[in-house]
């Protein structure tokens, strides 16, 4: 089985404590997700993420309807945490996502190692491009979700 591996990276202007908690509510994926894939948690809510959670997808990838359930296998707040599919579209799918603070903000790092029924052909014609294309629209999702808040002016008395 090949592994693909793909890195995205997006520093956001807040702290790492502000933006874990939105990763912390799984029905913000929903948010993160392009529009194109129809993606919605299934899994009924609150969802209490922890290691051993299980989480219920349904989505539309290429106009066929498909049920994805990833299990959280390591979560470490606020720093990173990691999933991976138990069932869907994928030979193989482990996500990590990793977060750190820096000089300008939050640098929020995501690694996905994935395998796909029928190799590097079926990856470099279609999803190769869709796996970049969904991070592509999740990073910019980011960096409007935590665009940088302005402090008013202060007024003179």
């Amino acid at each position: 089985m090949r592994i693909f591996e793909l890195n995205s990276e997006v520093r956001v202007a807040r702290r790492t404590s502000d933006v874990f908690p939105f990763f912390s509510d799984a029905f913000n994926l929903e948010r993160l997700t392009p529009p194109w894939l129809r993606f919605q948690v299934v899994t009924p809510g609150p969802i209490r993420m922890q290691a051993g959670t299980r989480i219920e997808y349904r989505l539309r990838l290429r106009g066929v309807p498909i049920r994805w359930v990833s299990e959280i296998t390591a979560w470490e707040p606020p720093h990173r945490f990691v999933d991976r599919q138990v069932r869907g579209p994928y030979r193989l799918w482990v996500h990590e996502h990793r977060f750190r603070d820096s000089e300008h903000g939050a640098v929020c790092e995501d690694t996905v190692r994935y395998a796909v029924w029928g190799g590097g052909l079926v990856n470099r014609l279609a999803v190769g491009r869709d796996v970049k294309r969904i991070f592509d629209y999740r990073r910019e999702k980011l960096l409007e979700i935590f665009k940088p808040t302005v402090e008013p002016p202060s007024r003179m008395a």
